[in-house]
């Protein structure tokens, strides 16, 4: 005991909570969804509660079996957190337009569907006018928010992302999403702070994203996790874009205050 109150406080509060707990809560869904239930009992609680509780039975003292099985779950959780950052880093190069060489076909397929779906944010605002003079208020609606998220140009990566990135690369010299590093190594300490939170929001948005993926995945054999998981998608791919926002934005006026001493005009 006194080992895991010390452990307590040397893991950081974040870590835990963003990463630590969302793999325990993911492998006990896993070994009593997927595992112990399955599709054919996916709704049995009765059975549930029976297996859970027999894993925590400790009267008696510990068999070798029940301290080989704590074991193994304490090492699926932690492989968990620590393998789902670089599910996220994936995640992340791919939302900000990085694709591998391997991926290029597809991302060229992607970027020309998307330039033949673009339109000039005025022309949207034109179609949402006439739309709401007919009395079409939800097709209005679908245009304003589709007019908020359209860049002013052609896109020119395969994801939204990538083009937020792109502008806000083209408006400040450097790679937001490539050289990190680099801008927080030549930034204040008040700066490092702002950049360092806009920057975590983004990556907790992508591992947020590989929850979904692997939720989705667990479907497959306990079919309640996959619903979870689409939902969870929806959320932080929502959370993603605003992150993106915040981001590009962080950046820019962190650079402009440093050329200038001015914040950039909107």
């Amino acid at each position: 005991m006194g080992l895991l109150v010390e452990l307590q406080k040397r893991i950081p509060d974040r870590w835990f909570l963003r990463r630590l707990l969302p793999a325990a809560l993911f492998v006990v869904v896993a070994i009593v969804g997927g595992g112990q239930l399955g599709q054919r009992h996916w709704n049995d609680l009765s059975l549930a509660r029976e297996r859970i509780a027999g894993a925590l039975r400790l009267s008696g003292g510990m068999s070798a079996d029940g301290v080989t099985s704590l074991v193994l779950v304490a090492v699926a959780v932690v492989s968990a957190a620590f393998a789902v950052p670089f599910a996220a880093g994936a995640i992340g190069a791919l939302a900000s337009g990085a694709w591998p060489w391997w991926l290029m076909p597809l991302g060229r397929r992607l970027t020309a569907w998307r330039v033949q779906r673009w339109a000039h944010p005025d022309e949207i605002a034109r179609n949402a006018v006439r739309a709401r003079g007919q009395g079409r208020e939800l097709r209005a609606d679908r245009l304003d928010a589709r007019r908020a998220r359209t860049g002013s140009a052609p896109p020119c990566s395969p994801t939204w992302s990538g083009d937020r990135f792109r502008e806000a690369e083209a408006r400040t010299n450097v790679g937001i999403a490539g050289e990190w590093t680099k801008m927080l190594l030549s930034a204040s300490d008040t700066t490092h702070s702002v950049l360092s939170e806009a920057r975590d929001a983004y990556d907790g948005a992508c591992e947020a994203l590989a929850w979904s993926i692997a939720f989705t995945i667990l479907g497959a054999w306990w079919w309640p996790a996959a619903p979870v998981g689409v939902v969870l998608w929806l959320a932080s791919w929502r959370s993603l874009r605003r992150a993106v926002r915040t981001l590009c934005r962080t950046t820019e006026a962190v650079f402009a205050i440093q050329r200038t001493g001015q914040l950039p005009q909107p």
